[in-house]
């Protein structure tokens, strides 16, 4: 698959499933299991509940992804624990 023929979405990850994969919805409200990309596995980059994350999904099987990207700032479940003083 080359890059041109991706799509990518945003989503926040719903749940973590076994062998590195999670359960992500989509912005479009559709839920996708998608996994770790290489580059992100080989960085040791951390993938948790709550997260806003960046998709690839293939045109061919829209229910299937890889995780290319997790954004930076505050997730989901870090956002309401951190109390200003």
């Amino acid at each position: 698959m080359s890059k041109e023929e991706s799509i990518e979405m945003e989503g926040t990850v719903l749940e973590t499933l076994p062998n590195t994969r999670f359960k992500v919805e989509l912005d479009n409200n559709h839920v996708v299991v998608a996994h770790i990309s290489g580059r992100m596995r080989k960085n040791y980059i951390r993938i948790l509940t709550g997260d806003r994350v960046t998709v690839q999904l293939t045109p061919y099987d829209l229910t299937k992804g890889r995780i290319v990207f997790r954004n930076k700032g505050a997730s989901g479940s870090n956002a309401s624990s951190v109390k200003s003083s």
